[in-house]
């Protein structure tokens, strides 16, 4: 046991770890698109967290009930890998480490989106519900992903920083706090220049009013489908149109301003992973369209919510260089 702990607080394969926790995110984040996308969130009636009264409904169970019981099974083992992340993290991590503050994030998060899976249940905001609580409990719901995927995006880029201190003892194991004045160390690639701090926090905020936006426009499509382009953005702007539906053209509009916030953020910060971002933006355009011009099939929105999510935990690593720059990074102590 002793062994263990020693491993632990050394952070060796924290960050590594931190990863796949991210990565599986991803894969449910998607998954409850497709729950979306197919009006399986009724799968398991009115219970939760129960799915129709029972722990494990195998007894002929539909199609609608094994996608959301997925996503339930999914939900609940990334819980656990969250759980033994924060325990990591505050083993390997001293207290006051902006690691620890981001892990803390992360289980603050993951409860508040259980919390809001089991409203959304619970309230029958699910499968055929256009109602205008449904829209409001979407955009909470897909703001309060996006916060989790970053407080993890964070967790795992800043758990990179990690190295050996030159000014630990020989006796000394690596895990324990340095002697002397911790060393500083920075994900950025130069010093942001004036300015760029309100740059990158407009682009956040931008991109996480464009994904929420873009959840209610992907609950219009998949409510009231249409039949050919042309009759879709008549559908848009016509009086008859259901509300949810009239809505549809805010996410491009909003999409047309992140563009603009995130391309100044990348002409402002000159780096590697800037570069990356505006390479994903220009995707994320092209899948946005693509979406458009083959009127949303399911498999449509996978692709283009995983470029967005990709795109996403590549802006907070961008921004979080820029708000962030200087940080004391140490093992435990």
């Amino acid at each position: 046991m002793s062994g263990l702990v020693r491993w632990l607080r050394s952070g060796r394969g924290l960050a590594s770890y931190a990863g796949c926790v991210l990565a599986f995110m991803v894969l449910i984040v998607l998954e409850g698109a497709i729950v979306r996308a197919t009006g399986s969130g009724a799968g398991c009636g009115n219970h939760w967290p129960l799915c129709n009264g029972l722990f494990f409904p195998l007894r002929h169970p539909r199609l609608a009930t094994v996608i959301e019981f997925t996503h339930r099974a999914m939900t609940g083992f990334c819980s656990t890998l969250v759980v033994v992340l924060i325990v990591w993290v505050y083993q390997a991590r001293a207290k006051g480490d902006r690691v620890r503050r981001a892990a803390k994030w992360v289980g603050i998060l993951l409860i508040t989106e259980a919390l809001l899976g089991a409203l959304l249940v619970k309230g029958g905001y699910v499968e055929f519900n256009a109602s205008d609580m449904r829209v409001l409990m979407q955009c909470v719901h897909f703001t309060n992903t996006m916060l989790l995927l970053a407080a993890l995006a964070l967790t795992w880029w800043w758990a990179r920083e990690v190295v050996e201190d030159p000014k630990l003892s020989p006796n000394q194991p690596q895990g324990l706090k340095p002697l002397g004045n911790p060393p500083s160390y920075s994900t950025a690639e130069a010093v942001p220049l004036r300015g760029q701090r309100a740059v990158a926090w407009l682009a956040v905020v931008a991109t996480i009013v464009v994904g929420a936006t873009g959840s209610v426009a992907a609950l219009a499509d998949t409510l009231f489908p249409s039949p050919s382009l042309r009759a879709g953005l008549a559908d848009d702007f016509s009086a008859a149109a259901p509300l949810l539906v009239r809505m549809r053209w805010v996410h491009p509009a909003a999409a047309l301003v992140g563009v603009v916030c995130v391309g100044w953020l990348c002409l402002r910060v000159r780096t590697r992973m800037s570069a990356w971002l505006g390479g994903l933006l220009v995707l994320q355009m092209v899948l946005g369209v693509g979406d458009v011009l083959l009127l949303a099939p399911t498999w449509m929105q996978v692709v283009h919510l995983l470029g967005a999510d990709l795109y996403w935990i590549v802006l907070v690593m961008v921004a979080a260089d820029v708000l962030w720059v200087e940080t004391k990074t140490y093992p435990r102590g």
